[in-house]
């Protein structure tokens, strides 16, 4: 369905998200990742070591989910757990090597559907963009 100008902002922002979204979607075919899992690989890689709990919180998702999807990671090799010093009923993930190649891949894949998504916009319009949405969301 193609964009009404007379549409309220927030469906117009909200629909933008949604397309914008589906290139994330489009995790590099050999990686074999859900874009769910392309996203905690990229947190954990960010972040260091950290807990599971920590990533259930990042991702939104419940503790259950955080773990099911650190499994996926380490069976690819991609993350190691390990007791955490501080607390040893804690898990402490942390990132490979391959599993750092693999989130670099995976935040290139996200830069390259990005540009293409904000590509069809001018230099002006990505400079009014930003400053709109670093107003917003300023607390």
């Amino acid at each position: 369905m193609p964009p009404d100008a007379d549409q309220p902002l927030d469906v117009l922002l909200g629909r933008a998200l949604r397309s914008m979204r589906h290139t994330w979607t489009a995790q590099p075919e050999e990686l074999d990742l859900a874009p769910h899992q392309g996203r905690a690989l990229m947190i954990v890689a960010e972040s260091g070591p950290l807990r599971l709990s920590e990533l259930a919180e990042r991702l939104r998702i419940a503790p259950r989910s955080a773990t099911e999807v650190a499994d996926a990671l380490q069976e690819r090799g991609l993350v190691t757990r390990s007791a955490d010093p501080s607390d040893r009923r804690a898990v402490l993930l942390s990132v490979t090597e391959a599993g750092q190649h693999a989130a670099g891949a995976v935040a290139e894949s996200r830069r390259a559907g990005a540009e293409a998504f904000f590509g069809r916009l001018s230099a002006a319009d990505r400079a009014s963009l930003t400053r709109i949405l670093t107003t917003l969301l300023q607390d």
